[in-house]
């Protein structure tokens, strides 16, 4: 048995890696820089998380997103692994104090968000580090190319200055093949291996309806397909409304997105894992790095503006490999939007100018200030006293930080912070005055360095742990700790962040690369046109359309979305099924084996005839095709 596999079963408890996972791992601890474009589902994290626990030193995991940052370190966590995250609005302490125990070996694991890789405090550290491997979560983030293109990701390489002999391996779901180019040349990878599964899901049924009423059709769906599903909507008062809507049908269903506090979204995700919610109505907030294998049906009640993100989130149903069904609802509506969203993404340039003039007033930020900076920010409230539309505030919002000058983020989680503030005659006798709080107090100052001279951030979660009680009794006592004046305590933030990159400029001048905006706009105009036709072609197989998006050009017809079972109903032409049959047969005598150039010379037109008549041919085992595609006689 090999070590990645003792890995794998002592931590995960798995047998067996899965697809690729296996053969990318030993790409990597052979040092090699590696690309992995895994489906949503695949076991992406598996790649780097366990070739880096069989590797000595530590794993420096590059990850764009706050939430998901939490769930693997949590993750890891709970598998006895270790695992710390450094991410915006963590102050430079914290940071400090981190880094330290990184570079103590105190962690096997640590995230970092790009824009916190660019600080000077991590650039001092960095040398530092005992470093095995650098994971690059996400990856199509590099490209401004790609659909969620993060320009502190173009700056990863530089991390090859320091770290030179580390390997690099870049994961993704999901990459056209002129984005991967565009990955491995902006990362640098050397001698690189390029790993790709099929985007072939068998068990996955793709369709798509066009509708008068999208909510009855959801309720017919989730009718006739029993079991958990997702749906997917826009905005969030339309999460909170059909939520509402599907429970006055006795259908059990709650809500999700980005806006609810970190304590709600737990519950309401816990609920629907463990199948006490059976349908959760979310915003695109929901669904990254959750692994439910057994999601019966992935429902979306808007267009998503590209086939990446579409692919990500339908592929959340059945990965579990029974049957499982993808559903797209559209009406003109949906089309009309998707051709104005272009200009609505990507505005001109006074109404960029207008927007962050608006945003510089509503902070209160003069021109020259702001750098590196973090405020409070309620969208809501700036839309309405502005009188802004809303789609072209998070659009000036995403260019924004696309060209550098600032980030905004909805989930950014300030931990609880605390300092002692009683003297120490008083924390002498805590024992005997104030017994039920003794214990926290004394696993605050075991545990913290620092925190009786300064606010320190702490993590009520691992305090539980270390105490063996319940998360909300530890909080509990913390604020029964301040109301006797023994520490100051901050409970935990999570409101909306602006971080500004750079000082405040004027708005007439602010810095917008021209030319390359301009061809963002245009490859993002291509997505939206690729995501539109997904929805309307009425005859092309949905899968298929799905895999040639992403340059798999060997992908078969999937013969079970909509378009495909359309196709099946339609009377056969006995004769030239016989015909096509006949010509199996004769090129099969000639000698010939290669399923991949079997259509070449084809005397019929219909390749839905000849996927049939093979499909025939194979189970009646006259033929048999194996996976190389090398057909023979039986």
């Amino acid at each position: 048995m090999s070590s990645s596999t003792q890995i794998l079963q002592q931590y995960w408890q798995h047998s067996n890696f899965r697809g690729n996972q296996e053969a990318i791992i030993d790409a990597v601890l052979a040092r090699h820089d590696v690309f992995a474009m895994l489906p949503t589902g695949g076991g992406k994290s598996i790649c780097f998380q366990v070739p880096a626990m069989v590797m000595d030193g530590m794993c420096l995991v590059v990850s764009p997103l706050v939430a998901l940052m939490k769930d693997q370190v949590e993750n890891l966590t709970s598998r006895g692994i270790s695992a710390i995250a450094i991410y915006g609005g963590l102050s430079t302490l914290d940071v400090e104090v981190i880094l330290e125990d990184v570079v103590a070996g105190h962690y096997k694991f640590l995230y970092i968000s790009p824009e916190r890789m660019e600080t000077n405090l991590f650039l001092q550290y960095l040398p530092k580090l005992d470093c095995n491997l650098i994971a690059v979560d996400e990856a199509h983030c590099v490209s401004q190319w790609g659909y969620d293109f993060r320009p502190p990701y173009m700056k990863i390489a530089f991390l090859r200055n320091v770290l030179k002999t580390v390997p690099i391996i870049a994961l993704t779901a999901s990459a056209t093949a002129f984005v991967e180019e565009d990955i491995i040349d902006k990362l640098k990878l050397r001698k690189v291996k390029i790993f790709k599964q099929s985007f072939e899901r068998p068990n996955l049924s793709y369709s798509a309806f066009k509708v008068d009423s999208k909510i009855n059709k959801a309720i017919e769906i989730l009718t006739n397909v029993p079991g958990s599903s997702i749906i997917y909507t826009r905005s969030r008062n339309q999460t909170q409304q059909v939520a509402h809507l599907l429970t006055l049908q006795n259908i059990s269903a709650d809500y999700y997105h980005a806006g609810l506090t970190q304590e709600d979204r737990s519950k309401k995700q816990q609920s629907w894992i463990e199948n006490r919610t059976r349908v959760v109505v979310c915003t695109n907030a929901f669904g990254m790095g959750i692994d439910k294998p057994d999601v019966r049906s992935v429902l979306h009640l808007d267009m998503p503006e590209c086939v990446e993100s579409y692919y990500q989130e339908a592929g959340r149903a059945g990965r579990d490999g029974e049957k499982a069904y993808a559903v797209l609802l559209y009406n003109d509506a949906d089309i009309k939007r998707m051709e104005e969203l272009t200009e609505i993404r990507y505005p001109s340039l006074e109404v960029l100018s207008n927007v962050y003039q608006a945003l510089a007033n509503f902070l209160n930020i003069p021109v020259g200030v702001g750098e590196g900076e973090y405020y409070d920010f309620d969208i809501s409230t700036f839309i309405k006293n502005f009188k802004l539309n809303a789609a072209v505030v998070v659009s000036v919002l995403k260019v924004l930080e696309q060209e550098g000058h600032l980030s905004f983020n909805e989930t950014v989680f300030l931990p609880a912070k605390v300092m002692f503030t009683a003297s120490k005659d008083v924390l002498n006798e805590l024992e005997q005055t104030l017994p039920q709080l003794d214990a926290v107090a004394k696993c605050l100052l075991r545990g913290y360095s620092g925190i009786y001279d300064n606010q320190v951030s702490i993590w009520e979660k691992r305090i539980a742990k270390t105490l063996r009680i319940k998360e909300s009794e530890v909080k509990e006592k913390l604020l029964q700790l301040q109301s006797y004046r023994i520490i100051r305590y901050q409970p935990q933030k999570e409101t909306p962040q602006i971080h500004f990159i750079l000082d405040r400029a004027p708005a007439k001048y602010i810095n917008i690369n021209h030319p390359a905006y301009s061809r963002r706009k245009e490859a993002f105009k291509k997505r939206v046109d690729d995501m539109k036709w997904f929805a309307l072609i009425d005859e092309q197989c949905r899968s298929k359309y799905i895999a040639l998006y992403f340059g798999d050009e060997e992908a078969g017809y999937c013969g079970v979305c909509d378009n495909c079972l359309k196709k099946k109903k339609k009377p056969d032409n006995t004769a030239e099924l016989a015909a096509i049959q006949k010509h199996v047969l004769n090129y099969l005598n000639a000698g010939h084996t290669s399923f991949l150039t079997f259509f070449e010379g084809m005397p019929v037109k219909s390749r839905d005839s000849v996927w049939k008549v093979i499909a025939m041919m194979q189970e009646e085992r006259q033929i048999f095709i194996d996976e190389k595609g090398v057909m023979t006689l039986i």
